[in-house]
Order: structure tokens, then C-alpha cells, then sequence
């Protein structure tokens, strides 16, 4: 019996590698350095998805038909009543989600990549007592999903930070919300199914719902004078320092590198304020340094969280949206594995081990 399944083989994958050792990640025969380096939400979903349903299609076409679903799936807002929007916005993200059809086709697809990227700001302007924003099909997915937010058309810089975002968590292995979806797929659920049931899983603060504490810890430490002092403190109640270590990775997260990337052009262009980007990057070089001389045998360096939570800042997101962005753009990869599980896979039924009490004897 493998304790939550440390090391346990359960699929064969043509969508993704994840190389602890090494620190690097493969998308469909693609590294990440080479999958961000100019690419597009779009280029990206159309890589995942290429040959997984039942027509082809290439980026372009996939942009055009997202603009569309994009359209079709603001209606949906329309559901959103006072009791809905009392929840946290990931889950009436979720709610609303579960207004569309489950089917397992590519319209069905289409609908679930394009109605996170619309009700989550949705959701957002409605929480702040603002009127949503309709889609514009003439933008891309990260452009229009940065206009719904904030209502003004953004920055190249803006837009290229966050479609380098939404490529960067699309896939990652075999992670608790991905396997969620992969099973409920084996089942021969639907689509929407999967998704829902991957989304579930994502919001639990061991999985997705980690990035926001990372500008709690950053309020906490106040000024960059104050970092080291502070990070040893915590370590010293037994704390968690949020945005280093990683269950799988035993070196530095590619995806943090690549992030890190990102927001550099916001930064030098003036879009990141200048005090915020100083107090990360002093509370990233004494984490590092007090983990290395606290833990020396166990490497821990910085994961996708940390610089999640500074790019997704910078970008305009309130922290308790964050695990829903990453919906947005984990829900191709989702999908991606549901199809490829529904094509390719049985039906997910691993065993138990009884240790329970057993029956008196006659």
C-alpha cells in the first residue's frame, strides 16, 4: 500500500512529463522554456487538445471559436443571484459552470474553456457591486479576460504576462485535480463532469487554493530589512514558509523561472509596484538561504506559488480569486486527460486494504 499513492503508476500519458530530478516540464514534446517563449493561451489549448477530439484545428481556429463561446457563455451570469455570490468566487465560478451541458464533444469543450475565462470576472465585478462585461470576440482569451476584469483594454505587457501564465499551469502530470478528472472521465461521464470534479479538488489549500498566503506571508514581513528575521521566526513556530518546497520537484520549479520571466517587463515598464518586487525578491533570497542552513538533506527551493501570486497580482486579481485563474488555465489540461482517458483508458478501480475489526467468531 502506497500512502496517497507515492509513486504509483496509474496512466500512460502522450500530454505531459514531469521531471522532479531535473526540474523540467515537457508539454506534448515541448518544454516549458520553449512552449512560453512568445506563446498564446490558444497555442497552447490547441497543442493539449491536437488530435484528442473529433475535428482538428489549428491555433487561429481555435481563437475564433473561443471568441464565440466566449460570447454564448456570459448568459450565464445571468443565474448569478445574492446567495451565489455570498460564496467565495472560485466556487460560484463552480456553480455557474455547472449550468452547461455535459457531453463529451468538442462544442462541450469549447463551452468549459470559455466560461471560466467569463464568469470569474464576471463574478468579481458583481462581488464589487459592478456591472460585468461582455465578452469582445475580436481579443484574444487573456486580453478579453483582462478587459472583462478591469474594463480598460491592457498593456501588450499584460497580456503576454498572462497568457505565459495560463501556459505554464495547463499541465503538470498527474496531480490530485488531474487524476479527479481522469477518473470521473473512466466512468464515461461527461465533460463537464470531469471538469467540475477536477475544480473540486483544485480548491483545497494542499493543491491550487496555495498562492494567495504568499502575499499574506509578503503583508506579514512588512519591509525587505525585516525578511530574514521574520522567515526565521516562522520556521521557528513550525510554520510553513508559503511559495518553496514541492512534492515533486527536488530542485527549482521550471514553472516559477518562467513566471519570474513574465513579470519582468511589467516591472521594467512600470506596471509592478517597485517596493512590492524589492520585498519579494528579499524575501525569496533569505528563504533560500535560511531553509538551505535549517535543512540542509531536504531541497527546497521556490515553487510556481510564489511568483503565481506576484504575477496575479500585478495583473489586478484580489488573492481570493487566484485558485479560479488557475482554473482557467488548468481546464485544458483537464480536459486533455479526460479525452485521452475516455479513448484510451478503463475504468479507474484501484483497491483497498481492510484494517478494520473483523467479525466474532460463531
Amino acid at each position: 500500500m502506497k500512502n496517497g499513492l507515492e509513486d504509483v503508476i496509474a496512466a500512460e500519458t502522450q500530454l505531459s512529463d514531469v521531471d522532479g530530478e531535473a526540474g523540467r516540464l515537457i508539454i506534448r514534446g515541448v518544454s516549458l522554456d520553449h512552449l512560453v517563449a512568445g506563446g498564446t493561451y490558444e497555442g497552447g489549448a490547441a497543442l493539449l487538445l491536437d488530435g484528442l477530439m473529433e475535428r482538428s484545428f489549428n491555433e487561429a481556429e481555435l481563437r475564433g471559436w473561443l471568441a464565440k463561446a466566449r460570447t454564448k457563455a456570459f448568459v450565464h451570469i445571468e443565474a448569478a443571484d445574492a446567495a451565489l455570490l455570498a460564496l467565495p468566487p472560485v466556487d460560484a465560478m463552480r456553480a455557474l459552470i455547472a449550468r452547461l451541458p455535459d457531453g463529451d464533444d468538442f462544442d462541450t469543450a469549447l463551452a468549459l474553456l470559455a466560461a471560466p475565462a467569463v464568469l470569474l470576472p464576471a463574478v468579481l465585478r458583481l462581488q464589487c457591486d459592478q456591472k460585468p462585461i461582455a465578452p469582445d470576440a475580436a481579443l484574444s482569451q487573456a486580453a478579453d479576460i483582462l478587459r472583462m476584469l478591469t474594463g480598460k483594454l491592457p498593456s501588450k505587457e499584460q497580456v503576454a504576462a498572462l497568457d505565459t501564465y495560463l501556459v505554464t499551469i495547463s499541465d503538470h502530470g498527474l496531480n490530485a485535480s488531474t487524476f479527479a478528472s481522469r477518473v470521473i472521465a473512466s466512468t464515461q461521464a461527461g465533460l463537464t463532469s470531469s471538469v467540475l470534479a477536477a475544480l473540486s479538488a483544485l480548491k483545497g489549500p494542499l493543491h491550487g487554493g496555495a498562492p494567495g498566503p504568499v502575499l499574506d506571508m509578503l503583508d506579514a514581513v512588512g519591509t525587505a530589512e525585516n525578511a530574514g528575521r521574520w522567515l526565521g521566526g516562522a520556521l521557528d513556530r513550525g510554520e510553513r514558509l508559503m511559495g518553496f518546497g514541492h512534492r515533486i520537484y527536488r530542485v527549482r520549479d521550471p514553472r516559477a523561472d518562467a513566471l519570474k520571466g513574465a513579470l519582468k517587463p511589467l516591472i521594467t515598464s512600470g506596471q509592478v509596484d517597485s517596493a512590492r518586487s524589492a520585498l519579494a525578491q528579499a524575501v525569496e533570497a533569505a528563504a533560500l538561504a535560511i531553509l538551505k542552513a535549517r535543512k540542509p538533506d531536504r531541497p527546497l527551493d521556490v515553487n510556481v506559488e510564489f511568483y503565481t501570486a506576484l504575477l496575479l497580482e500585478a495583473l489586478g486579481f484580489p488573492r481570493e480569486a487566484f485558485t479560479g485563474v488557475f482554473a482557467i488555465g488548468r481546464t485544458v489540461g483537464w480536459l486533455a486527460h479526460a479525452r485521452e482517458q475516455a479513448l484510451d483508458g478503463r475504468l479507474i478501480r484501484p483497491r483497498s486494504v481492510y484494517v478494520g475489526p473483523l467479525p466474532a467468531a460463531a
